[in-house]
């Protein structure tokens, strides 16, 4: 039997999948209000108070933009910005 994360988590995908069609999405909408109350949001594990996304990872990503090569200057700017907005400590560009 499969874990009930993944089980909401399938459920979600095929609901947000464009290849699915409109009856399987209704079908699969209505399982998920009926077993998880709702939009099963007790189930995802990336949910927290940055819009779904997981505070520690974004600040990673944004750290990990100003060191990239391929990210312009102006994306590296706006990457230290987001950082300092958080509350980290954004390092000056060595570039």
């Amino acid at each position: 039997m499969p874990r009930q994360e993944n089980r909401a988590r399938g459920l979600k995908a095929a609901i947000s999948n464009p290849n699915v069609s409109d009856s399987a999405k209704a079908k699969d909408q209505q399982m998920l209000e009926e077993e998880y109350g709702g939009s099963g949001q007790d189930y995802d594990a990336s949910s927290s108070e940055e819009g779904g996304k997981m505070p520690q990872n974004v600040a990673r990503g944004l750290k990990a933009a100003t060191h990239n090569p391929n990210v312009t200057d102006f994306g590296k700017k706006q990457a230290r910005d987001k950082l300092a907005e958080m509350g980290g400590e954004p390092e000056q560009p060595v570039d």
